[in-house]
This record gives C-alpha cells, sequence and structure tokens, in this order.
C-alpha cells in the first residue's frame, strides 16, 4: 500500500525567501487552510475562505501577498483589514517575519495612538497597510495613504467587522483601490452582509470553507478534571507546576473571577497577569507584550478580553470556569494548538457540571477525556528533569567556569553531596503542597513590632511610593508616618505596618484599586517559601 505524500510548502513553488521565513517560524507543514488557498491564491484568484481564528489563515494569505509584492517599488501593494487594534498588530508582525527575508514592511496603523507616527511611517515607505477600518479611512481623508497602487486587499475576520458597523468604512476604503486588485475575504461565518461586499466587489471568487472542527483536532490533547470549586486554584498550581516550560491561558466567566484568579496565582509567587473588559488599550497591550516576552507565564482573561487574540506558543489552555455553550468552548480551545502545532486545553468540572460537559462534547464532537491530577511525587519528577537540563544549559555556558571557584571554596567545609542536597531543597521543596502555610509576621523580616505586607503592584504599573503610603492611610485610617519600609520591584510591593494593624490593613487593602489598577495583598513570606521574591523568598522554578 502506498503511503500518501505529505505537502510541504516546498511543493507550492515558493521563492527561497519566503521558505527560509517559513521555516524560521517553525513552520513545518501546511495547515488545512493554507493547503487550500496557497495555490489560488498563487495564481491571482479572488477568494472567500470560511475559517477560524487559529487554523493559520495570516500564513496563508501572508505567503502569497509577499511573493506578489514589488520590493522596488515605492507605495503600498496591499492592503489588510482587521476588526481590532490586536488583530492589526499581530498580523502585522506575521507579514514582517514572512517578508523580513525579502526586505518587505508591514506597517499596522490603528486608532488610540498617536497618528503622527504612522504618518511619519507611511512618508518613509511600507509595501503593506494592516490596519482597522476607521483608522485606514481617517489616513485616506488626510491623504496620508494612498491605495491606487494596491495589488492585493484582504479582509481579515470580515464577520466581526460587519457586526462592529464597520461595512460603510470598507465599502468607501474599498473604492479607493483599483479595479484590478485580487480581493481576499476571511470570515469565521457568512451572513448576507459579508456576501453582498463579495458580490459587490470581488472577481468569481473561489469559495474554501475549513470545518469547525478543524481547531479541535488533531494536535490538542482535550481532558477534564472533576475539581470541586474551591480546590481550582489548587488543581491550577499543580498543572502549573509539573509543566515549567508552559505558557497557560485561563479563562473564567467574569471580571471579578479574573482578577481573583490572578491575584491569588501572584501570591503563590507565579508570574501571572489579567486582562478583561475594564483594562484600557494601553493596559490590556502591555499585558499582551508581557506574555509574548514570556515576562508573564499565566494570563487570566475572559472570553471577550480574548477575542481575537493570536499568541501561538501557547500550551495549555485551562477553562477554569467551565464555557457555557459549545461554541465557547470551541473558540478557547482554538487558543492552543495553533497553526498546526500540538496543545493542550484542560476543563476543570465541578461535580454539578457533568451535564454540561456531556452537551459540549456532544455539539462539538470533542474528545475530552478524563485526566488525573499530577500527584506531588509526580510533579517533582517533572520538575528534577527540568532542572537536570537546565544544570546542562548552565554547565555549557562560557561564565560557567568563574562558579566552579564558588562551589570550590564552599565545598571545602560542607560535604560535596549535602551542598548539592540543600541547594536542591531550597529549589524544589513545597512545591504542589497545596496553599502555603501562614508564616508568623516576625519572620518575614520586618522590624520589630512591624509586620510585611506583599502587594501584587509594581513599577510596571507606574507605581509609587508616595501611592502606596497615601491609600493605605486613607482605606485603612492609619497614620502615614506608620507605614514604613517600602520596596518596589517590577511586579510588585513589599510594605512594613505596625503589626497589631496588619489585619486591618489587608482587609482594607485587599482587592482595591491603587493607580487605576486592582491589588491582591498578602502577609509577606520569609526566604524559602513559596511565595514572595528572589530576596524574600522564590518564586517556582520555571525551566527556560
Amino acid at each position: 500500500m502506498l503511503e500518501e505524500k505529505v505537502l510541504t510548502f516546498k511543493d507550492f513553488g515558493l521563492s527561497n525567501e519566503v521558505l527560509r521565513a517559513v521555516a524560521s517560524m517553525g513552520f513545518e507543514v501546511p495547515t488545512p487552510i493554507q493547503e487550500k488557498t496557497i495555490p489560488v491564491l498563487l495564481a491571482g484568484r479572488d477568494i472567500i475562505g470560511q475559517a477560524q481564528t487559529g487554523t493559520g489563515k495570516t500564513a496563508a494569505f501572508g505567503i502569497p501577498i509577499v511573493e506578489r509584492i514589488d520590493k522596488s517599488l515605492r507605495g503600498v501593494q496591499a492592503i489588510i483589514l482587521a476588526p481590532t487594534r490586536e488583530l492589526a498588530v499581530q498580523a502585522a508582525e506575521e507579514m514582517n517575519k514572512i517578508g523580513r527575508p525579502k526586505g518587505l514592511h508591514a506597517l499596522p496603523v490603528y486608532g488610540g495612538t498617536s497618528i503622527l507616527r504612522q504618518i511619519n511611517a507611511l512618508k518613509k515607505g511600507v509595501h503593506i497597510v494592516v490596519g482597522t477600518p476607521g483608522r485606514v479611512l481617517d489616513h485616506i481623508e488626510r491623504k496620508t495613504l494612498d491605495l491606487k497602487g494596491v495589488k492585493v486587499v484582504v479582509l481579515d475576520e470580515a464577520d466581526e467587522m460587519l457586526d462592529m458597523g464597520f461595512v460603510d468604512d470598507i465599502t468607501r476604503i474599498l473604492k479607493e483601490t483599483p479595479a484590478q486588485r485580487q480581493t481576499m475575504l476571511f470570515s469565521a461565518t457568512m451572513p448576507e452582509g459579508i456576501l453582498r461586499i463579495a458580490k459587490r466587489y470581488m472577481t468569481s471568487p473561489e469559495k474554501i470553507r475549513i470545518a469547525g472542527d478543524t481547531l479541535t483536532a488533531p494536535k490538542i490533547d482535550q481532558v477534564f478534571y472533576e475539581v470541586r470549586e474551591e480546590r481550582k486554584l489548587d488543581a491550577l498550581s499543580r498543572l502549573i507546576d509539573s509543566n515549567d516550560e508552559g505558557r497557560f491561558l485561563v479563562f473564567c466567566h467574569t471580571k471579578r473571577d479574573v482578577d481573583d484568579v490572578a491575584s491569588n496565582l501572584k501570591l503563590r509567587g507565579y508570574e501571572a497577569d489579567a486582562m478583561h473588559g475594564d483594562f484600557t488599550q494601553a493596559q490590556r497591550e502591555s499585558v499582551l507584550k508581557k506574555f509574548r516576552d514570556s515576562r508573564v507565564d499565566v494570563l487570566v482573561a475572559t472570553d471577550v478580553a480574548a477575542r481575537g487574540l493570536d499568541i501561538s506558543d501557547i500550551s495549555h489552555v485551562v477553562n477554569y470556569a467551565i464555557p457555557q455553550n459549545p461554541e465557547s468552548y470551541v473558540h478557547r480551545v482554538g487558543r492552543t494548538g495553533r497553526a498546526g502545532r500540538g496543545g493542550v486545553a484542560v476543563t476543570f468540572v465541578t461535580p454539578r457540571e457533568e451535564r454540561q460537559l456531556r452537551l459540549i462534547k456532544t455539539v462539538s464532537k470533542a474528545d475530552i477525556k478524563r485526566g488525573k491530577l499530577p500527584t506531588g511525587e509526580e510533579v517533582l519528577t517533572a520538575r528534577i528533569s527540568n532542572l537536570k537540563n537546565r544544570i546542562q544549559e548552565f554547565i555549557d555556558d562560557k561564565r560557567f567556569d568563574k562558579f566552579l571557584k564558588v562551589a570550590s571554596e564552599m565545598t571545602a567545609d560542607i560535604p560535596p553531596m549535602e551542598a548539592l542536597a540543600a541547594l536542591l531543597k531550597f529549589q524544589l521543596e513545597g512545591l504542589s503542597s497545596g496553599p502555603a502555610e501562614e508564616i508568623p509576621q516576625a519572620d518575614s523580616g520586618a522590624a520589630y513590632g512591624m509586620a510585611r505586607l506583599f502587594m501584587t503592584v509594581g513599577r510596571e504599573q507606574g507605581i509609587r511610593a508616595a501611592d502606596i503610603v497615601d491609600a493605605i492611610s486613607k482605606k485603612a485610617g492609619i497614620p502615614k508616618d506608620s507605614v514604613k519600609g517600602i520596596n518596589i520591584f517590577d511586579t510588585f510591593t513589599f510594605v512594613d505596618v505596625p503589626a497589631n494593624a496588619a489585619e486591618k490593613v489587608i482587609e482594607f487593602m485587599h482587592q482595591s484599586i491603587i493607580s487605576g489598577r486592582k491589588v491582591a495583598v498578602s502577609t509577606a513570606r520569609p526566604r524559602g517559601s513559596s511565595g514572595g521574591s528572589e530576596k524574600y523568598g522564590r518564586k517556582p522554578f520555571r525551566a527556560r
């Protein structure tokens, strides 16, 4: 029996530059949407693609666009319209990755930020513009964007743009482009408004549909754990502990739940952050940048906040709260396993929610298997394995030799095995043991009669010592001069207050707002406990 040939990007007849770009982005074989659309688009045909976010459609239209653009020509040759600023930025980033070997540049344009910077960038010359309809139209009216040289127009997430009331803007933009152009339309659904646009502005488009179940198969492992509500945080902590290199997107139903889960994860020492509808665009972009840059390993969000989120290396999606409908489940699960990569989708189910789980499985046809949470021993084994790999990386580092001298000096008085065991105890003890025990206040490093508190806000939120003092004094009703020892770090702060007022401060300050950001407050923990900072404690080991 002959083996079925696996299609590769080389089979499309792409240029060497684009093949290098695709390889550097980690793509090995085309996803279904790429396999079906790239040959049609390379042939110059118009296309209507029905596909969900997460199927690899940006590269599906991006690769043909890059192959078609003439670098020697000055001016915009492709315009991509997206419904949100975030999607515009993400699409522009991917276009730049694909076009970099050819020396092509894509510029995102969107509202809510300085238009002057965008005007200056357009004056210098860009080949591709990716933007929201409103801001693109603004540039057209200002005469800072000329679309007369456009060869390709892409309407991405067209149904969302329709829902957001952009249909008139899209129509006006399309009228500014040449009649002889290639038009690509991508949409998860095909409402009547989309079909009207296609009929009016497209030439004999080829229709390509990728089934919704492509999102959840075959590279996404789907599992559910039966967990009581009060044990969900422990379960999530254990999952994170057992996947050192994982990046987690955690879904909750409400903004309050998002804040609570993110704050409690921070208090346990995890690099976590929150995102929901109350965040400003600047706050949202800041959080997403930290997540993309791996300064945050766990992002807790609502469905609305994660809409349009397109980060390719999310390893785990966790339904902390079970989705309210099967469509939401498919949408959430589609955040991992992006563009052909593998991923894990986890759902926490309380005993009362088994009926909802059955409904999700039936309607989505998802193969969601019952799982068993890793034991503390299994977490420790996984940590030790990752630690071994990390140790080897350190040994291979050029700067390793200077630490050999330190090790030699330390082991002159301490047997090497005992020194290693002590370091392992410091690194690994206390993992996945559930909530940390309360530590006596005097052990936290505060002066006699004082208590040290830990707050989940820091320099990155623009916090100042005066803000901390004012907030504590006003909310807890204690004198300003009794608030001392404020140490502000990047994402958290330590502050000393009178020991007899500590509980009152925690009661009034926990989940309060400081400088526009909700803050969690708890008793600080000493060196070697499961929370805190490098100075007063440690964060869980995260192998990289």
